[in-house]
């Protein structure tokens, strides 16, 4: 059995893809996703949550608005790096992980099993990743 907790923000980024498999998505673009982060336990805490909700919706504000207004192709983490939106995914819940790991999502974050992020850039397409945490 696993439970799982979602939050949602939003985030707004400028960057292009090397490659002729992106064809004019080479040249500079915007994107703007939905950011879902969920986060699954095997069990409840004490207080009957996956984590403390307050907690988890502020590191992923924390962390997507790091990214928002920004041209990803400018920033030295992304340097020779296609920012995919599967690629985002990946950033975004291993961010979301170290904070489980270190202890800033609170007590019950270190209970946490995985972390799925998902990007959605449109109503017909999206990207998942899922890692797992505290593992």
């Amino acid at each position: 059995m696993t439970f799982t907790l979602t939050v949602r923000d939003h985030m707004m980024i400028a960057h292009s893809f090397s490659g002729e498999t992106f064809g004019p998505a080479q040249r500079l673009h915007g994107a703007t996703f939905i950011v879902d982060a969920s986060f699954r336990a095997s069990a409840l805490d004490a207080d009957g949550v996956v984590v403390d909700i307050a907690l988890a919706s502020e590191a992923l504000g924390e962390i997507t608005g790091a990214l928002t207004y920004r041209n990803l192709d400018d920033e030295p983490e992304f340097a020779g790096v296609n920012t995919t939106t599967e690629r985002l995914c990946q950033v975004i819940a291993d961010r979301l992980a170290d904070r489980a790991e270190t202890g800033r999502l609170g007590a019950s974050g270190g209970r946490i099993s995985s972390i799925e992020v998902t990007l959605h850039e449109s109503h017909i397409a999206w990207a998942s990743y899922e890692r797992e945490v505290n593992g």
